[in-house]
């Protein structure tokens, strides 16, 4: 069983403070630079299924019709000092039949690559999907440029600086004594219950976000929160935030616009729950959610 949720495993050395306008061309011109490639939403791999390789050297990379130096310079690999690029390809472009096409979100689910690929591509998903939604400038609508390696955007014309955009969610789990709260929302698996969840809002803390969701989504008042861990999530770019929160209250009631069900699981339920034993037939997000993990550390304690 793994011991972190998906995307967790990133080691590359991103050194993103000491940056030049040359950076990215540097790591193109090293031997070492290997590349990832997005065609739409989903990774260019050679391989098969059960073994994909989403790596392609430069020169493999232009072939296919990419401009890696349009790309994103994401680090370099701490044993080889290889660096790590991520490009798109021509959305015109059609996948060739011996292609493989890898959804990040599937693959995390089957667990076909190994942590540190995964969330390398995790931060290139991240990163590219930032790019490609801020090429004009806020301020005064002109055009933005990519600079220190595809880390910022510059305004051409007067010269605002963009940094990519991470939003911070809150996911919690609420507990009383021996029982947890999981809700359900109707998009989820039948069956599935998870902890709740919500983004943090302008002027926030992160206690506070936790107390405010719990409330408005199941109306139980929460005292001591604690925090417990965080996942990236690029779909399309936030940051899950892990935490245990103390109910002061237990009478649930829920925002039905929001969950189709919501109540209180005992610690012995949530053991048969991940062990996907439970007489109703009830599950647990899969071990790629943090959510998962946050039951697993309720379960063992």
């Amino acid at each position: 069983m793994t011991d972190s949720p998906a995307f967790c495993g990133n080691l590359l050395l991103r050194d993103s403070e000491k940056r030049t306008d040359t950076s990215l061309t540097t790591a193109l011109n090293n031997p070492l630079a290997g590349v990832y490639l997005a065609l739409g939403r989903d990774w260019l791999c050679k391989g098969d299924e059960a073994n994909p390789q989403p790596l392609f050297t430069v020169t493999e990379a232009r072939a296919l019709g990419a401009e890696p130096e349009q790309g994103v310079l994401l680090g370099w690999t701490a044993q080889e000092t290889a660096p790590r690029i991520a490009a798109r390809l021509p959305e015109t472009m059609q996948a060739r039949p011996e292609s493989l096409l890898l959804e990040l979100r599937s693959a995390a689910m089957r667990h076909v690559l190994d942590a540190d690929t995964e969330a390398q591509l995790a931060q290139a998903q991240h990163f590219l999907h930032w790019h490609r939604r801020n090429r004009f400038c806020g301020v005064c609508g002109s055009h933005t440029l990519s600079e220190s390696g595809g880390y910022r955007r510059r305004c051409t014309s007067c010269n605002e600086l963009y940094f990519p955009r991470t939003d911070p969610v809150v996911i919690m789990l609420v507990y009383s004594g021996d029982k947890c709260l999981m809700g359900r929302q109707p998009h989820f698996a039948p069956g599935t219950y998870s902890a709740l969840a919500g983004f943090v809002e302008p002027g926030e803390t992160l206690e506070a976000a936790v107390r405010r969701e719990v409330m408005e989504e199941a109306g139980i008042a929460t005292g001591k929160v604690s925090y417990h861990s965080s996942q990236p999530w690029p779909f399309p770019g936030t940051l899950m935030i892990g935490c245990l929160a103390e109910a002061h209250s237990t009478d649930i009631r829920f925002d039905r616009e929001e969950l189709e069900d919501c109540r209180w699981f005992t610690r012995d339920e949530v053991v048969s729950i991940l062990a996907q034993s439970h007489p109703e037939g009830i599950g647990a997000p899969m071990r790629h959610a943090i959510a998962f993990h946050l039951l697993r550390h309720f379960a063992e304690t």
